[in-house]
């Protein structure tokens, strides 16, 4: 079993101002800064042949460079936040590339998924923050806004079996340019 999902990776202009984000608030597990990414369609655990499906289906989707933006911080879990994420602003070109995920993952056999798209970029994992201490923060470093960036492709990633936050691995990206990555 493999555990998957698909993302867009975003620029280190807009990860920087996210990292500088990262502070002051006690008891949270702060992502680090390789692993941010917005995410497009969450597989799971999924067996290596259905995984093989899963890359077929994704080298179809067409990919159009369109722009994305960074604006805003929130929460997930209202009276009980457990996770700190930035907002991405919402697109068009962005909400029919995640419908594509979406389509092609059922396509392959997946359930589809039951939580409405929030594109987002995680930064924090909160575990015991209080409550009044998440929405200080919030409010302390808003109006928050990263310069957009383009989005030529998008990522399939693994994860290890935990809570989340990473570390992640870039599996492929499509479409697959024929780029070799310099590191």
């Amino acid at each position: 079993m493999i555990r998957l999902f698909t993302a867009l990776e975003i620029s280190d202009e807009a990860a920087e101002r996210l990292a500088r984000l990262q502070r002051g608030l006690e008891g949270t597990r702060w992502i680090e800064r390789p692993d941010f990414h917005i995410t497009l369609r969450f597989m799971g655990d999924v067996p290596e042949d259905v995984a093989n499906d899963i890359d077929e289906a994704l080298s179809d989707i067409p990919v159009h460079p369109f722009e994305v933006e960074l604006e805003g911080l929130g929460e997930f879990g209202g009276k009980h936040p457990h996770t700190l994420y930035a907002g991405v602003k919402p697109s068009d070109p962005l909400a029919i590339l995640q419908g594509r995920h979406e389509s092609a993952m059922r396509r392959v056999g997946l359930k589809p998924e039951t939580r409405n798209f929030t594109p987002h970029v995680t930064i924090a994992r909160l575990g015991r923050v209080e409550t009044g201490a998440v929405y200080d923060f919030i409010r302390a470093n808003s109006p928050f806004a990263a310069p957009s960036f383009t989005v030529e492709r998008f990522t399939l990633f693994s994860a290890k079996a935990s809570t989340g936050g990473g570390p992640y691995v870039a599996e492929k990206r499509y479409p697959d340019f024929g780029w070799v990555d310099e590191e």
